[in-house]
């Protein structure tokens, strides 16, 4: 069968597309914007790309028209395929009907740590033996690629709450009917299709009444949100993290946790991940591995060896003694987190935190006032205001002189250079590529620096 995805260059319709090739369809696709890396990951399998959504593209007469969320009414391509009444699906439904029915789902949701607690899980799978499909939206580096598909019965995917697509507005997750569900956390989140948080804990309710009798759900023990999504009503047996019934962590060291269930322990966790928020990823991981059959003692021995996901806290470079990390943080509560996780591993040294807040909730504003709060842990911050509707010096003004605001990308890079120094942590963090600012630094610290 011949599928054209349309969208195909976001990571979720990407990983669809890597699937989709693997299971032995021609595939093609088309983006606004096709360039590297996912460009290249896509045509290094023999996907052909196409720039835009030109309605030209109907003469490819693909047997199925798979559509991204991105992709909206008024798009040339979408208004031809609707007026020649041309077969087309959304990728969550696509992915649901061809690949998840033969599968044991294992579903993480959650407003913050889907990403790197999928990972872990297909991880701890894989060391198990089971080799598990995955589909994540980022890149474990144990893995190498967001999405695979294997003749395991076992399925990762991160289950998010976003919306499906122009013509089916639910959110993304209730199409996969997982057996085994994480709900990791809930936060007002994706302001510009949710009005309230009511509104996005009636889809996790939506996510949890798919759930079998026989399936397990995950949940964090200490949310609020959650608690009131559980409390309209589940059908399945229940586990929590994070509380004293439940599974637990206790720091031992700065590298080591230990892990118990209902008091008892059950293993013991040694890693260089930071931060109390990847201790809880780690039990529901841990947790719902279980349910398909590793040992938690397993679990733990895997994720000692747990590479982490790329874009989560990654050392980029150093440059004398001036460490460069990036982190896909864009939401106050996750901004803190990280923050506060570096703090945890570099102690006094200085943290110079570069902010782009680029998602559809921080350029609507909805977030502002908690920004300054979240950054609080580190020592000097930089936010780059392009393309804002409100104005982020305002937002920041608490800090006082901590704060530094440009509407210039390399007005942006030449201050956070100029006021580095050797030891100093600089902590990028966004949800999109930043204009390659990471190698702008590294570069212009080679420059001060006569490296």
């Amino acid at each position: 069968m011949h599928i054209h995805i349309l969208g195909i260059c976001g990571t979720f319709m990407g990983g669809i597309a890597a699937i989709a090739r693997q299971a032995g369809h021609r595939v093609t696709g088309c983006d606004a914007n096709v360039y590297p890396p996912m460009s290249t990951q896509l045509q290094a399998q023999g996907i052909d790309l196409i720039e835009g959504f030109g309605a030209d593209q109907i003469s490819m007469k693909p047997d199925l028209w798979v559509v991204g969320n991105v992709v909206s009414r008024g798009t040339p391509l979408i208004e031809e395929i609707l007026d020649q009444g041309e077969p087309y699906i959304s990728g969550p439904q696509w992915l649901a009907e061809n690949v998840l029915p033969s599968k044991w789902v294992l579903a993480v949701a959650g407003t913050h740590g889907k990403t790197t607690t999928s990972s872990m899980l297909a991880w701890i799978l894989e060391a198990a033996g089971k080799q598990p499909g995955f589909l994540i939206g980022g890149v474990p580096q144990d893995f190498g690629v967001s999405a695979r598909l294997t003749g395991s019965r076992f399925f990762v995917i991160e289950a998010d709450e976003y919306d499906t697509a122009f013509f089916d507005k639910r959110s993304k997750f209730v199409h996969y009917h997982p057996k085994t569900a994480v709900l990791n956390n809930l936060e007002f989140d994706h302001a510009d299709i949710f009005s309230d948080l009511a509104s996005i804990e009636q889809q996790f309710h939506h996510f949890v009444r798919t759930v079998p009798r026989s399936g397990l759900l995950v949940a964090n023990g200490v949310d609020q949100a959650l608690e009131r999504v559980i409390s309209q009503g589940r059908w399945t047996p229940i586990e929590y993290f994070d509380n004293s019934g439940g599974w637990q962590s206790e720091a031992l060291d700065a590298d080591t946790f230990r892990v118990s269930l209902a008091g008892e322990e059950q293993g013991t966790v040694r890693w260089n991940l930071t931060g109390r928020h990847n201790r809880a990823n780690a039990l529901a991981a841990i947790a719902a591995a279980r349910h398909a059959g590793v040992a938690p003692a397993a679990a733990c021995e895997a994720l000692g060896r747990f590479a982490s996901v790329k874009r989560r806290m990654e050392l980029r470079g150093t440059v004398s003694g001036v460490a460069i990390y990036d982190d896909f943080a864009h939401h106050p509560t996750a901004i803190a987190t990280t923050v506060a996780g570096l703090r945890h591993k570099v102690g006094r040294a200085r943290i110079l935190a570069v902010l782009e807040p680029r998602s559809n909730t921080m350029k609507l504003g909805v977030m502002k006032d908690a920004l300054s709060g979240s950054l609080a842990e580190a020592d000097l911050v930089y936010c780059f205001g392009a393309n804002l509707g409100w104005n982020p010096a305002e937002a920041l003004a608490p800090m006082g002189s901590k704060a530094v605001c440009e509407d210039n990308l390399e007005a942006l890079v030449s201050r956070i250079a100029a006021d580095s120094a050797p030891g100093d942590q600089v902590l990028v963090m966004s949800n999109g590529g930043f204009g390659g600012i990471h190698q702008k630094l590294l570069d212009r610290l080679k420059l001060k620096f006569k490296c």
